[in-house]
């Protein structure tokens, strides 16, 4: 590992918590492993952003794998990091760059999003599964694929408990949102609604949950509400990063599966990121719903 650089690449967030949460998750990966090299960059809102953060990962490296640490591969994952490494390496032509896929939505995850209910279960009291409503809570995608991958956690957990209800929910970009799956389980008489943010760190779209659970809490004063937090530092995030970096020592030239898919080609050809994330850190005008980008932090 002496002569690799590991790159962490986070989304980035405009709350500025979100972004350092992710640089002491990275410190604390470090401490885990003195001997590895571990460097972070953004995509976008943060000081360090693609093609630094790829710079400073080729000095004095032979080889830098990427590792996004996003939960879900939309359009940045897709489009933008391996457009960005494909520049760095023309830049540093000595250097064997390769990318490891996402966190992804795999058993690694679902055991997670899993402690997180065992959790809100207890906050509970432990109250009857039967009349308790399950409601995880993504950020939402333009990419079908990506909310596809949230809906099959979805149905894992509901594989694995006793739950009647266990549903699917965002906060941007698609529906269904929180407010109407809430108004639909009180329908169906849930008297107790766990809710599981499907978020690594805290970031602008944690905190409007925590408003909306509020607000919610008021309309519907007979359901008790439990709301669980970003999980970015479970022991479970750090042993996948572990589990990436000793089982995929990619061969030279490798990039992510979804590089040249159809998604990436289309989007180019329209040009949806003409913008760009990588040279210089900005604030856009709009809002997370935005139809063409996965903004906010996963």
């Amino acid at each position: 590992m002496n002569d690799t650089a590991i790159l962490l690449v986070g989304h980035g967030s405009r709350n500025r918590e979100g972004n350092t949460e992710i640089l002491q998750f990275a410190a604390q990966w470090r401490d885990r492993h003195p001997t590895w090299r571990i460097e972070t960059c953004f995509i976008e809102h943060a000081d360090v952003l693609l093609d630094e953060g790829l710079d400073r990962a080729a000095a004095g490296a032979r080889r830098v794998r990427v590792i996004p640490f996003i939960l879900n591969a939309a359009g940045h994952v897709k489009m933008e990091l391996p457009a960005a490494i494909e520049a760095a390496r023309a830049r540093h032509p000595t250097v064997d760059f390769g990318c490891v896929r996402h966190l992804g939505m795999g058993r690694e995850i679902l055991t997670v999003l899993q402690g997180q209910l065992d959790r809100l279960m207890k906050a509970l009291d432990v109250p009857d599964p039967r009349t308790t409503g399950v409601i995880l809570l993504g950020r939402g995608s333009s990419d079908a694929g990506a909310n596809g991958e949230l809906a099959k956690m979805a149905r894992w957990l509901f594989e694995d408990n006793d739950f009647e209800l266990v549903d699917l929910a965002f906060t941007g970009v698609t529906w269904p949102r929180l407010e109407s799956v809430v108004q639909r389980q009180v329908r169906l008489g849930m008297t107790q609604i766990a809710v599981v943010p499907v978020y690594l760190f805290s970031g602008v779209l944690m905190d409007r949950i925590q408003a909306q659970l509020a607000r919610l809490r008021g309309q519907y004063p007979q359901v008790a509400f439990a709301l669980g937090s970003h999980f970015g530092f479970d022991p479970g995030i750090f042993a996948l990063l572990d589990a990436k970096v000793g089982g995929h020592e990619l061969p030279e030239g490798a990039l992510l599966e979804c590089d040249g898919c159809k998604y990436r080609q289309a989007a180019e050809a329209e040009h949806l990121h003409d913008h760009s994330h990588t040279a210089t850190s900005h604030h856009h005008g709009h809002d997370h719903d935005h139809p063409h980008h996965d903004h906010a932090p996963a």
